[in-house]
């Protein structure tokens, strides 16, 4: 049974409130967070999704605390350098991560990785999520799943695809649809989403795994046209175009996400803390307003259910990495 993302977030809406209201009274270190600023560390250049929600959040936590919730952006290392520096932060509530799926993918990428995905960090739950979509430049011959297929199948080493980098979630959609149709498909990785839609608005790279929120304005002004979308469900932006799933491929579906962590050992009173507040935050009617013009849909599944998710993500894709021989660049 799929699950939706609204019936998860209004699960947690209840679990969160309900929580709140039977709790034990709360610890002294609960009860006089945060003491003073707070670091968010963002693994990643100012301006992009990930970066965006994590200023969502922070300043909606710096206005129900009180204290500053300050976006520290890291960037580097494919996010190495950021998340590394949220490891081996003090476990005490005042420093934050907003990762990206880069988290659970890059010990797999990397030779090493200044982190230990299980060790070091807690997870505090996968805020928001956002499908990636395939589409293609209005001269390619195909207007359905099957269609590409059949075309690449027919023109094989002719046809490539475009994603925002080597190790990106796109790309390793990209990689698991060459792999699993068994597909002579190039890939043509870009330094960023802006620049590998280009590509393919320009015809230069005439299919291309995304995010989403780049794609819409370009899929609705006619630029490319969508195919799919790479998730177990139709997204709201794009309504009339099909999931995956719907297209006869289910396994082939990933989501870009921003999850929000701690330094392992950070006190669980302190999470439980933080996760009823982001639960109550991206439920707001402004913050929803502005997550679905970035494309994002709430999540918020509790800490054991994001670190669950993390877990399984991380052997799936380490799986991928292996059999395609994707390395760091």
């Amino acid at each position: 049974m799929i699950v939706h993302r609204r019936q998860i977030l209004r699960s947690s809406l209840a679990a969160a409130s309900l929580g709140a209201s039977i709790a034990a009274p709360l610890s002294a270190a609960a009860q006089t967070y945060p003491a003073r600023q707070v670091r968010v560390i963002v693994p990643f250049a100012p301006g992009g999704p990930n970066d965006l929600a994590a200023r969502l959040i922070a300043q909606k936590l710096s206005d129900q605390f009180g204290k500053p919730f300050i976006v520290d952006n890291i960037a580097g290392a494919g996010g190495n350098i950021g998340m590394g520096q949220a490891a081996r932060a003090a476990p005490d509530g005042h420093t934050l991560l907003v990762a990206a799926p880069t988290l659970v993918t890059n010990p797999s990428l990397f030779e090493r990785v200044p982190y230990d995905l299980q060790r070091d960090f807690a997870p505090v739950t996968i805020a928001v999520t956002a499908p990636t979509v395939l589409t293609v430049h209005p001269s390619v011959e195909a207007r359905t799943v099957a269609e590409l297929i059949a075309l690449i199948r027919a023109n094989p080493g002719r046809h490539s695809y475009a994603s925002p980098g080597v190790g990106t979630p796109p790309h390793l959609l990209g990689e698991l649809f060459r792999l699993s149709l068994q597909l002579d498909l190039v890939h043509a990785p870009f330094s960023s989403g802006g620049l590998a839609i280009a590509s393919a608005v320009g015809g230069h790279t005439p299919i291309s795994f995304g995010a989403l929120p780049p794609a819409v304005p370009h899929v609705r002004d006619g630029r490319l046209r969508a195919l799919a979308i790479t998730s177990a469900r139709r997204a709201e932006a794009l309504p009339e175009v099909p999931a995956m799933a719907e297209a006869g491929h289910p396994d082939i579906a990933g989501d870009i996400w921003t999850a929000v962590l701690v330094p392992a050992g950070t006190p669980g009173e302190i999470v439980d803390v933080l996760y009823r507040e982001i639960v109550r935050i991206i439920a707001l009617p402004d913050v929803k307003a502005r997550l679905d013009s970035l494309g994002y849909e709430a999540f918020a599944p509790t800490p054991a259910a994001s670190a669950a998710q993390m877990r399984h993500e991380a052997t799936k894709w380490a799986a991928l990495i292996r059999a395609a021989g994707i390395r760091a660049q």
